[in-house]
């Protein structure tokens, strides 16, 4: 079925002219090569979604005199390989099928099965399935590969992201154990995270090399040869950029990582670490030393609540450190605080809504929770056609305000809830948003008869906002409201008091045109001409004159 390629040279990750052509490791570029050059210097802000775990005075403060936690390695950089294609066209000792608990052929790496013949399924079927993490060994058949070793990879939630970490890193560990304990030496992986699973594509890839970066540091004298497979283009360039975070060839991309690298790369094995489930000891501080005394005979208590009673406990209390038996804080008591916490605020998330505002309770989430959440909308909106929502005018881009900074313009009064689709909005709003919020920002809100219009509740805006995630609240500079009502400064009061204070306090409540263009120039905007007229019927006209060809206000001389 396959033969071997002798013409074909497979270099920089591009796959081979036929789809059946075997290829060797020797004709796949080793990550040590230079054709995988990715420069971080010019990168594209806008390109990928950056780590939220950190900001940017911590990454900072990483880089100043901290060590690498992933220093430079050549021999393991000289076992990774990076290509484009099926790993089962790949002649090597073991190539990985991602399937599920059953192990059954509808759920295999698309291709595996037909390529290795009817013999693997009938294997597959007397293993008795699989669970999730681990990982079994079966023939290769008709493959050029000797065996292929089956794992499952785990389904993504938000709320089970810790967990859904540790199983994939898992699933990676057991495939490269049973390599060894099968006396094999190569191996080919593909993406273990299915888009089925839901599992995002970036975070994934961050458990993936981390955790093969830690095993092959720990039994790199029994690997030859490890190579990370992608089969489409946007896999291929996250691999491309996390590569020399795991696996630095020089000492400028090791010091280049020490900033990017996420807060948490895992422990010793690649998994997330879990401080509730760390043991923690400290030393024995109050232990004296005394002179041995000749051993005396022991009086055995009786075993009842009386004998427990009268034993004496002052030798004990001498060993104890009370620094060790507080702990840091205990892990018990802080979940109670938290619960406690949102149990108090429930009252005010219920009062909220019984005024209208929406449901603004559920627990907040946590900035891994968040960068999951935005990765997974930002990947959806940039796979789909908005097209539609872009000609409704309710979001768009504007210039930049007083001091440079890009402006997002958004328009009230074009907000036609029956008419849309919310969820198809939310996915335009991350792809519109996503080139801003990696820097400084304003927002414009034209609020110009807006309450003839029904608007999304405080709930929806709550949110929206958790999707949008922590960067882009810290980046933002302002939301300048033109024409606020006494209704919506309401509503930002409820959202100041109950959802997030930090950014609800940058609203800045703008009663004319000529008010705001104090803060943005007017020719940066674009303004809908009916704002125009209703700043003149509320405001009177006064101090404004309209151009009738450029739209623009000008002040009366």
């Amino acid at each position: 079925m396959y033969r071997p390629v002798s013409a074909i040279t497979i270099r920089g990750g591009l796959p081979t002219d036929n789809g059946d052509a075997v290829v060797t490791l020797d004709q796949v570029p080793r990550w040590i090569d230079g054709d995988f050059r990715h420069s971080y210097e010019i990168e594209d802000p806008s390109s990928h979604f950056p780590d939220p775990l950190a900001s940017s005075s911590e990454a900072e403060s990483r880089a100043n005199g901290m060590v690498s936690r992933f220093p430079v390695d050549h021999e393991v950089n000289s076992k990774i390989y990076l290509w484009r294609g099926n790993p089962w066209n790949m002649e090597v000792d073991a190539v990985v099928n991602s399937t599920n608990e059953n192990m059954d052929e509808a759920h295999c790496s698309p291709g595996l099965h037909a390529a290795a013949g009817p013999g693997l399924a009938e294997e597959c079927a007397t293993l008795g399935g699989c669970r999730t993490g681990m990982a079994k060994v079966t023939n290769a058949y008709d493959l050029p590969a000797r065996r292929v070793i089956h794992t499952v990879g785990p389904k993504y939630a938000i709320k089970y992201h810790t967990a859904a970490e540790n199983a994939l890193s898992h699933c990676y560990r057991s495939c490269l154990e049973l390599l060894i304990e099968n006396g094999l030496q190569s191996i080919a992986m593909g993406c273990i995270y299915t888009e089925a699973k839901n599992y995002p594509r970036e975070p994934a890839a961050h458990v993936a090399i981390r955790t093969v970066r830690r095993f092959l540091e720990k039994q790199k004298d029994k690997i030859t040869g490890m190579v990370f497979c992608t089969t489409t283009a946007n896999d291929t360039e996250i691999y491309k950029r996390l590569l020399p975070l795991y696996f630095p060839r020089d000492r400028k991309e090791e010091k280049i990582a020490i900033t990017k690298l996420p807060a948490d790369v895992g422990d010793e094995n690649g998994e997330t670490i879990i401080d509730e489930r760390k043991i923690r000891i400290t030393p024995l501080l109050n232990v004296k030393k005394t002179v041995s005394k000749p051993p005396q005979a022991s009086v055995d208590f009786p075993v009842n609540d009386l004998g427990l009673a009268r034993r004496d406990s002052s030798s004990l209390d001498s060993y104890l450190d009370p620094a060790f038996m507080s702990l840091i804080k205990d892990p018990d008591q802080r979940r109670k605080e938290q619960w406690e916490k949102t149990a108090q605020a429930q009252n005010g998330f219920k009062f909220a809504k019984i005024l209208g505002f929406g449901n603004l309770g559920g627990p907040p989430l946590s900035a891994a929770e968040e960068y999951s959440l935005h990765s997974r909308y930002l990947a959806k909106a940039n796979s789909l056609n908005l097209s539609e929502i872009a000609e409704m005018k309710i979001v768009y881009r504007g210039g930049v305000d007083s001091e440079g900074r890009p402006v997002m313009v958004v328009v009230g009064a074009h907000f036609l809830l029956r008419c849309l689709d919310l969820e198809r909005f939310v996915l335009y709003i991350v792809k519109e948003f996503e080139p801003l919020i990696q820097k400084p920002y304003s927002i414009v809100y034209f609020h110009s008869a807006a309450s003839l219009q029904v608007q999304p509740d405080l709930g929806w805006m709550r949110k929206l906002q958790q999707i949008l995630g922590r960067k882009s609240q810290h980046n933002l500079h302002a939301i300048y409201v033109l024409h606020p009502t006494f209704g919506l400064k309401a509503a930002v009061f409820t959202m100041q008091l109950l959802v997030d204070v930090v950014v609800w306090k940058k609203v800045v409540y703008v009663d004319r045109l000529l008010h705001l263009f104090r803060y943005v120039p007017r020719e940066q905007l674009t303004i809908p001409d009916f704002v125009f007229q209703h700043d003149l019927e509320v405001n009177g006209g006064k101090g404004l004159i309209v151009d009738p060809r450029t739209k623009y206000a000008y002040q009366r001389p």
